[in-house]
């Protein structure tokens, strides 16, 4: 089995005026990173999956997560796709470690 890396990119824009609409929020986002998305900037989320069936899983997981209010858009690309975003201003942050390092200080 041959596995092609890829990376479903999450957007949204939820509404916040009503104290049921920051519960929708709130919950939604500890949805997102419970389930491993990670954020690339305020309000896009990013998650490697291994093909394009597991983004299609993905994908409907977050369809069934998703507040009744506000905007929610998925879009899925391949890892090289991905590596070819090119930074214009600022710096890339992530919580991931992408070394060996074993103990962290905090």
């Amino acid at each position: 089995m041959s596995y092609r890396f890829m990376r479903v990119l999450l957007m949204f824009d939820l509404p916040v005026l009503t104290s049921t609409n920051r519960r929708d929020y709130r919950k939604f986002k500890k949805f997102l990173i419970t389930t491993g998305f990670y954020m690339l900037q305020e309000s896009v989320y990013c998650k490697m999956v291994l093909n394009s069936t597991a983004a299609n899983t993905v994908v409907k997981s977050v369809k069934d997560n998703a507040p009744p209010n506000g905007l929610v858009q998925t879009l899925i690309i391949t890892e090289k796709q991905f590596s070819n975003m090119e930074l214009i201003s600022g710096e890339f942050e992530t919580d991931v470690i992408n070394n060996d390092q074993r103990v962290i200080d905090l």
